[in-house]
């Protein structure tokens, strides 16, 4: 089967429905999503927004404590292009009817945003709707891309590849998982926005969904990416059999949580001192060398010296999903681990959103900008997806008039395949691939732990490969083999960078090095 559109996007998070708004009452979109339209990383953000939505905060400000952030290694132009792009977005994201929390009314009776604090922020500019943010955004803006005559939703889709024609991007092959059928989308543009790639990891903040697709499928066109070594931890996951790794927000320690060791005792001033405040590197590479230090299974996070009125207004979900697990967070500390989180570098992209194939666009996780450098600064990631889901709508808007209609494409070809009898071999692989990388690239490497994964993985690529060739498609099979190659540029990623910076902590070489200030880019050629 084959559908015709102007603009095709891969995936439903922030970025990728932000791109479909934008665009679709000039053109016709398709818009394909791995589950739900809506699932994905974003749905699942508490924290917030930032940006400069106070007389007394800058854009400056915002800009250094993001370069701050970025140890080193954030593109400044970037930088100051999403910052100065930032209350546009959030105005926008107000016009589409998301509802942001309001503070305390002022002496004229005006009623302005509450704004929070989060690790790395030196100012209070994280717009936010409670706990919830990522949910609110995505739900209006859901239904909004549900009610627009132009956007045809193509839900229960994988993307496979990427189809090119003379170096041209014209769209891509997509798995329908009920119909078990590869289906052809052409298109005049196409803007990848799946997320990232947490899921590489055992233990991950991300829904299942965060496999690294549009990273794999840009790369295997022919996309550079960068900066794969930096995957970040958030420092504080519930420790739950039944939590199901539950983000605990950053707002959390914005607003005055305390971590602690199982004895009560506080910690993280012996490594920062900005304390609970401190970037997420650094407050998950604490937690991780005093659980191994002390041979623990977590640390606590306490809130609970504060208001009960207090915690459940300004977290009522945090709140009630802790306590349907037997935690009240009011009267107790709440066990947490790091857990992998963000997925910092991925494919290279301008201020246009532009890839390095003529009409494929990338947005959201899924892109190096040169925004996050070697540590993404709390709730800069759904700015990002905004600012550069704009940016790719507006270029797409000036030059698709300028591209013409393409030519017929081949379907899909599954004559010399058959159907596996042997499905235990994805879970198997899936399952040794994430070990892998949990505890060779975790929260601390060393080169003797890289050149093991690198081992590993080139195993698990070759059988792969060999099963791919050989069996029908399906939607697991395809995020094994975009996982394992994702896995694989992450490790070499991080053999190259022969210095600690940022995300990337290296016992071979723990001091940073002046000779690494650049992005670590990878080329198709290379792998």
């Amino acid at each position: 089967m084959q559908h015709k559109v102007d603009v095709l996007i891969v995936g439903a998070g922030t970025a990728g429905l932000t791109s479909a708004l934008k665009l679709a009452d000039t053109y016709k979109v398709a818009v394909i999503c791995k589950t739900n339209l809506g699932d994905g990383s974003s749905f699942y953000a508490q924290g917030g927004i930032a940006a400069v939505m106070d007389e007394g905060d800058s854009c400056d400000l915002h800009i250094q404590d993001t370069l701050i952030s970025g140890d080193g290694l954030c593109d400044e132009a970037a930088v100051r292009f999403t910052v100065e792009n930032a209350k546009e977005s959030i105005e926008w994201l107000i016009d589409q009817g998301v509802k942001f929390t309001k503070g305390d009314p002022d002496y004229d009776g005006n009623q302005p945003y509450h704004l929070t604090q989060e690790g790395g922020h030196s100012y209070r500019r994280i717009i936010h709707a409670d706990d919830a943010t990522g949910k609110a955004v995505q739900t209006t803006l859901t239904s909004l891309v549900r009610a627009h005559k132009n956007i045809a939703v193509y839900e229960d889709y994988n993307v496979v590849d990427i189809i090119k024609d003379d170096q041209r991007c014209v769209g891509a092959y997509a798995l329908n998982d009920k119909s078990k059928k590869v289906e052809t989308f052409v298109a005049k543009a196409t803007i990848l926005a799946t997320g990232g790639s947490s899921r590489a990891y055992m233990y991950s903040t991300n829904p299942v969904v965060s496999s690294g697709d549009g990273i794999a499928v840009a790369y295997r066109a022919g996309c550079r990416v960068a900066n794969m070594e930096f995957n970040q931890f958030h420092p504080t996951s519930l420790y739950h059999p039944a939590g199901s790794s539950f983000l605990l927000s950053e707002v959390l320690r914005g607003e005055g949580a305390y971590l602690r060791l199982p004895t009560g005792e506080r910690f993280l001033s012996c490594f920062d001192e900005r304390a609970e405040l401190a970037p997420r590197d650094i407050v998950a590479r604490a937690i991780d060398y005093e659980m191994k230090r002390l041979g623990v299974s977590h640390v606590n996070l306490d809130i609970s010296h504060k208001p009960k009125d207090f915690i459940t207004t300004h977290f009522p979900t945090i709140y009630e999903t802790l306590l349907a697990l037997g935690i009240d967070m009011t009267k107790e500390p709440v066990p947490v681990v790091p857990a992998a989180h963000y997925t910092c570098g991925g494919v290279m992209v301008n201020d246009h959103a532009r890839t390095d194939i003529d009409g494929l666009y990338a947005a959201g996780e899924v892109t190096y900008t040169g925004l996050h450098g070697a540590n993404r600064m709390a709730s800069n990631s759904l700015l990002e997806c905004l600012v550069y889901a704009t940016a790719a709508s507006e270029d797409i808007k000036q030059n698709l008039s300028k591209i013409s209609p393409t030519t017929e494409i081949k379907p899909w070809d599954e004559a010399q395949v058959s159907d596996s009898n042997e499905e235990v071999f994805i879970l198997h692989n899936w399952q040794e691939l994430r070990w892998i990388l949990w505890n060779y690239m975790g929260i601390v490497r060393s080169d003797r732990r890289l050149e093991r994964a690198a081992r590993r993985i080139d195993i698990l690529k070759k059988e792969v490969f060999e099963y791919y060739s050989d069996f029908k498609l399906t939607g697991d099979l395809l995020e094994l083999r975009n996982l394992v190659l994702v896995g694989e540029l992450m490790v070499k990623s991080a053999k190259k960078r022969k210095e600690s910076r940022g995300l990337h902590y290296t016992l071979d070489y723990p001091k940073h090095d002046l000779n690494y200030l650049k992005p670590t880019i990878m080329k198709p050629r290379e792998s």
